[in-house]
């Protein structure tokens, strides 16, 4: 390995070994787990003793930081201020929280060990997209839980970046703002408590795709609805004329949307309505409901759609009590472009072809934290990780595409100082 390299991957060791999966709270308590304030607070301590100035973690674990412009004398042109996101958890998926990752170097193509205990094999032949990287030193898991290059392969993108810039007067650059939020996973609750007053920027990154050359300015907009039968319960002895059952209401409910407009049944920048659960007994139910869309005015209709069901329901239970609720989470990234901000996005395409990357657009069926930073007007495109197989003990991350996504940052943010 080369020297930026070897120090991307000493970080993203460093950093994984800090267990800071998040749990799913409904966002009750941010962050959801303590991990996630020690990763927040050794990240603090590195961002302080590489120069960086207003470093600040808040009551809710999103830490802040700015490295100032370094520009020439002679520079008399106002250098637009970038920012860069990552978010501290890891996805909770039934593995253990601990990582232990480990190094195949030259990968020759073949099968690989992950855990010789339980025997657990990364087969070539169930995981086609790794002879791509023969020859590349690849970072694997040992079977037992996921990698966490989501999302720190980003961390250690950001924080090597960060010091490379500290260390060399000849880079210059203007502001560098950096945000490191809890609980992506899980809601993107750590995004939504940002002090946004410490992140006064132009535009912004994501760094939380996967594959090297993949790029993502388009996600959906997303919503969540609750809806709560209050029926009426009776002994099945006197019963009838009686109960208003609600599980069996819930029941109708549901099968009053499309059975084809589901997330199985859907792919690219098709949407869906897409029942989560049903918790009911004999007094209550309530219903979960994910509302999904590229389309701004489509996500607009399903909504409407289950106002129009809610009240079908209550027309036909008119002894329940039926009431509800409905959130938008998070806003599709396309829709903040403005031609002022467009530059943005021409900047990955610009960096990926001084790199010699080819791009991967891809219009993301979810969200990522710049999904609701662009709705408070700050553009945040996304870019790529390097990494393969999130959300999956078979996750792993090529050593040679961490080392082109770090190159990305570097690029981009050398083409906003070059104007």
């Amino acid at each position: 390995m080369n020297t930026i390299q070897c120090q991307l991957t000493e970080r993203f060791f460093r950093y994984v070994s800090i267990p800071s999966q998040s749990c799913s709270n409904g966002g009750i308590q941010v962050p959801s787990t303590e991990g996630q304030w020690d990763m927040a607070r050794l990240l603090q301590k590195e961002c302080t003793m590489l120069g960086l100035v207003d470093v600040a973690l808040s009551p809710t674990c999103v830490l802040t930081g700015k490295l100032p412009a370094r520009l020439p004398q002679e520079c008399d042109r106002q250098i637009p201020s970038v920012g860069f996101i990552a978010h501290l958890d890891t996805v909770d998926v039934c593995l253990s929280p601990e990582i232990h990752p480990q190094v195949v170097t030259e990968y020759d193509g073949g099968d690989i060990l992950l855990n010789s205990a339980p025997h657990i094999v990364m087969a070539a032949v169930e995981h086609p997209e790794l002879q791509k990287y023969r020859g590349n030193d690849l970072i694997v898991t040992d079977g037992t839980s996921v990698l966490g290059a989501d999302n720190k392969a980003a961390i250690a993108n950001i924080m090597t970046a960060l010091s490379v810039l500290a260390a060399d007067e000849s880079l210059y650059h203007g502001d560098i703002y950096v945000v490191f939020v809890p609980d992506e996973e899980c809601g993107l609750y750590g995004s939504k408590s940002m002090d946004f007053s410490k992140f006064p920027v132009d535009f912004a990154y994501t760094i939380d795709s996967c594959e090297e050359g993949e790029v993502i300015y388009e996600t959906f907009n997303a919503g969540h609805a609750a809806v709560t039968i209050e029926g009426v319960s009776a002994h099945p002895m006197n019963a009838k004329g009686v109960l208003v059952n609600p599980t069996l209401a819930a029941v109708d409910f549901v099968n009053m949307f499309d059975r084809r407009d589901t997330p199985e049944h859907t792919e690219g920048k098709e949407g869906y309505i897409w029942c989560q659960s049903i918790c009911s007994n004999q007094s209550q139910a309530t219903v979960n409901l994910n509302i999904r869309d590229h389309d701004k005015e489509i996500y607009r209709k399903r909504k409407r759609c289950i106002v129009e069901n809610i009240e079908k329901l209550r027309a036909a239970n008119p002894r329940a009590h039926i009431t509800y609720t409905i959130e938008d989470i998070y806003g599709n990234i396309a829709d903040a472009v403005t031609p002022d901000n467009r530059k943005a996005i021409d900047y990955i395409y610009t960096a990926m072809q001084r790199l010699n990357i080819k791009p991967h657009t891809i219009a993301m069926r979810g969200g990522t934290d710049g999904s609701f930073v662009s709705t408070r007007g700050i553009l945040t495109p996304n870019y790529f990780t390097g990494g393969l197989n999130f959300h999956s003990r078979f996750e792993f991350l090529p050593v040679q595409s961490f080392e082109k996504s770090y190159d990305m940052t570097m690029a981009i943010i050398a083409l906003i100082y070059e104007g």
